[in-house]
């Protein structure tokens, strides 16, 4: 026998030893489980089925995910250590870590967890920083002004807010680790089941406030309950938490029946986020990548080694070589979108018929050399959640709940708002030079009794509405001063320049109650992101400039 013969036949004989070890191992190890978890299930008979197929291994090992002393008869002592929500961030790396410790390391330094945009944010309102981007983390909040509004009103809203009742509730659910997003259902005959399929109630509980994304895709506006009255009732809804809606129309994903999760991909929600300050940094999804997508990113057969977790999901092919396409952003393979010879069709994760993805229209898209900033949701965002007035005003007297600390605490913090608008929103400029839609994210006084004087803030926020429809009329850009930044009134041109009769009153830095910008200011309105601005004077003109064919305001783009 020649030597690498020989070693070939050595190198076997070994590696099959070790497979025989690890086997032996791993079977001994099952059976100590099953047996210790005997004793569990003695007692919780009813939590012995319920598993998801890749959990599975579960049920008869109880102690993997829920720690304790699975092989003692005795209750106290069963519980000792016991885990009873495994996934909380607090014993993440310990439960979930133990197989998904790739997952669990990048969510740690997440913005859902972190809340570092919102923290940032906030302490640059009120004064206490320079910039809206820094190193804050919703775990290490101080007592100024800034920080005690985040822990009485905003702190739930991150994945270390840890779960403490087994129960699915989709309107008050915050936080929860792992748990957040991959439980949906707790049955009371069953385990509950971990899964990959997240729906779309496990974002509601954040994602229905601030922005609003949550309650806008599913075409449901907040509005003030006052507001209400000689509506009709068939167009209003009223939350457990007893904010009041109004129906409008849902974004054209939704009524195709797509959820949160066709777009939104695992990197996009769990990836890199060290560096990143602000939410929209984070989306991994753009419009591009569904319907202008022509370059195949990856086949099964050169299928990234970062991302082989998600083959398991690919169904309805096994040719090496089928096509996939990958986002522009980070390279995730879109695994759920089938490359057919006469199109893309998008498979959707909760199940269902296949989507026939409607391509980028070059003919329904004027070609001009300024309308390439332009975003898709600048032009085909319907509506999109306003509120232009806001007061805060801190009372240290009362008392009210601190999210970090978990109990209530000396000093509240009551809020007023008014002003709400669910339409057209305004457009800006975004730092990377595009043209993007526009919120107010504070038109806010602030009173605090360590101040002498109230503080007042005027900041935009950008804002994906996810509202998609039918493009806007030419006409609401061009002839809008709401779109422009300038708020509501009538535009007009008496002599040389431009005129605007607003509708709002000033407020104390002389700009209309509704406004971002005037038609005269020197430096563009600001927003809540370094970089991203209201439109300059000169771009407002040359906005109005345009000359407008003579089609019907009704008429949009089909695409």
């Amino acid at each position: 026998m020649r030597y690498h013969d020989l070693l070939s036949a050595l190198q076997t004989r070994t590696a099959a030893l070790c497979l025989s070890l690890v086997t032996a191992v791993i079977s001994s190890a099952s059976i100590a489980l099953e047996a210790a978890s005997e004793h569990c299930i003695s007692c919780h008979t009813d939590k012995a089925t319920g598993f998801s197929e890749t959990h599975h291994f579960a049920a008869t090992g109880c102690e993997l995910c829920h720690g304790g002393d699975g092989t003692s008869p005795d209750k106290a002592r069963a519980h000792i250590r016991l885990v009873a929500f495994p996934g909380n961030m607090d014993n993440a790396e310990q439960t979930c870590g133990k197989c998904h410790a790739e997952q669990v390391q990048a969510v740690s330094r997440n913005l859902m967890h972190t809340g570092k945009g919102m923290v940032n944010v906030t302490r640059y309102v009120f004064g206490e920083a320079h910039a809206p981007e820094g190193e804050g983390d919703v775990a290490n909040l101080a007592t100024t002004p800034a920080d005690t509004l985040l822990r009485k009103q905003c702190a739930s809203c991150h994945l270390g807010h840890n779960k403490r009742r087994h129960g699915v509730d989709v309107v008050m659910d915050r936080g929860g680790g792992c748990l957040a997003c991959h439980i949906n259902a707790y049955p009371k005959e069953s385990h509950p089941a971990l899964t990959a399929r997240v729906g779309d109630g496990r974002c509601f509980g954040c994602h229905s406030r601030s922005g609003r994304i949550s309650l806008s895709y599913v075409g449901l506006a907040e509005i003030e309950t006052s507001a209400s009255s000689g509506k009709d009732p068939q167009l209003l809804r009223r939350l457990p938490d007893g904010r009041t809606l109004e129906v409008r129309p849902p974004d054209v994903h939704y009524k195709a029946g797509m959820s949160c999760i066709d777009c939104h991909t695992s990197t996009g929600l769990m990836g890199p986020a060290d560096h990143l300050q602000h939410q929209q940094q984070a989306v991994d999804i753009a419009c591009t990548d569904c319907h202008q997508n022509k370059n195949v990113g990856t086949t099964l057969a050169s299928w990234p080694e970062k991302y082989r977790r998600l083959l398991r999901f690919v169904s309805g092919t096994t040719a090496s070589q089928q096509p996939f396409l990958t986002t522009k952003r980070f390279g995730t393979p879109l695994w759920n979108i089938e490359v057919r010879e006469d199109g893309n069709y998008l498979h959707p994760k909760q199940g269902g018929k296949p989507l026939k993805i409607p391509d980028y229209q070059v003919q329904s898209h004027l070609p001009v050399k300024e309308h390439q900033r332009l975003t898709c949701s600048a032009c085909h965002s319907q509506w999109a959640p306003q509120c232009y007035g806001c007061h805060l005003e801190y009372d240290p007297r009362a008392t009210q709940w601190d999210h970090v600390l978990g109990k209530a605490t000396a000093g509240r913090w009551q809020q007023e708002r008014w002003n709400i608008r669910n339409e057209l929103p305004p457009l800006g400029i975004t730092a990377n030079d595009q043209v993007a839609p526009f919120v107010p994210g504070m038109i806010l006084t602030i009173e605090h009794p360590d101040w002498t004087i109230p503080r007042f803030v005027r900041l935009f926020a950008r804002i994906s509405p996810h509202t998609t429809g039918r493009a806007r009329s030419c006409k609401s850009c061009h002839q809008s001063p709401i779109a422009m930044g300038l708020g509501a009134g009538t535009l007009d041109r008496p002599r040389d320049d431009w005129h605007l009769s607003s509708q709002g009153e000033s407020l104390r830095d002389g700009l209309p109650a509704d406004a971002w910008t005037t038609l005269h200011q020197l430096q563009p309105g600001k927003a809540s992101q370094t970089g991203d601005r209201s439109f300059t004077t000169d771009e407002i003109l040359r906005i109005l400039s345009v000359q407008l064919h003579s089609r019907p305001d009704s008429e949009r783009h089909e695409d």
